[in-house]
């Protein structure tokens, strides 16, 4: 199956584009969100390269941010980049948790690999990998379990519909645990 980022450029943009007044753009480098600075104007999640998986963690962090987040560049939040100390590592891994599950939804829902990002290459690398996969992981079955928010819940379905994996979306989040969660008591694990 192709998977292709204009498609969740033209998704995003039936589903948000008038009310939300928001767009979804490629970018090059870094990945980026700026607000509408005028009025009639849109808001802009740039996503790096072209690249699908940073589309679909990009609307993760929007579909997460409230109304006043989303009148702030970035949000509002800070970003340390790659090369960051431990401290500023474990805040990044806590800050990361809900964007990366859904994340990992998304990419479930349209047929793609998530893989987990600690974003730490040139920095002290993880604070503690296995406890933030393992945080990641409840985030997204408490999603499943009690709802996503909802820009982020409507996203879920259109992929899911859009990608043809509502009917056994339930066997698909199976297996993508198993792939990414080798320790988990189930013996027939794949993992990258």
């Amino acid at each position: 199956m192709k998977h292709d980022p204009d498609d969740l450029i033209m998704l995003f943009s039936d589903l948000f584009r008038e009310d939300y007044r928001t767009v979804l753009v490629k970018g090059s480098d870094e990945p980026e969100y700026l607000p509408a600075t005028a009025s009639g104007s849109y808001a802009q999640i740039i996503f790096a390269h072209g690249y699908y998986a940073s589309a679909l963690h990009e609307i993760s962090h929007w579909c997460i941010a409230g109304e006043h987040r989303r009148t702030l560049r970035d949000f509002g939040y800070w970003y340390c980049p790659d090369g960051r100390n431990e401290a500023q590592q474990q805040a990044f891994e806590k800050a990361e948790i809900k964007p990366q599950a859904l994340e990992w939804l998304f990419s479930a829902a349209s047929g793609t690999r998530f893989h987990i990002s600690v974003d730490n290459l040139s920095g002290c690398g993880a604070w503690d990998e296995n406890a933030f996969r393992s945080n990641v992981r409840a985030q997204a079955d408490y999603y499943l379990e009690h709802g996503m928010p909802a820009r982020a819940g409507l996203f879920f379905e259109t992929l899911k519909t859009f990608y043809g994996t509502a009917a056994d979306f339930n066997e698909v989040w199976k297996k993508e645990t198993r792939r990414l969660m080798p320790d988990d008591s189930d013996t027939d694990t794949e993992v990258d």
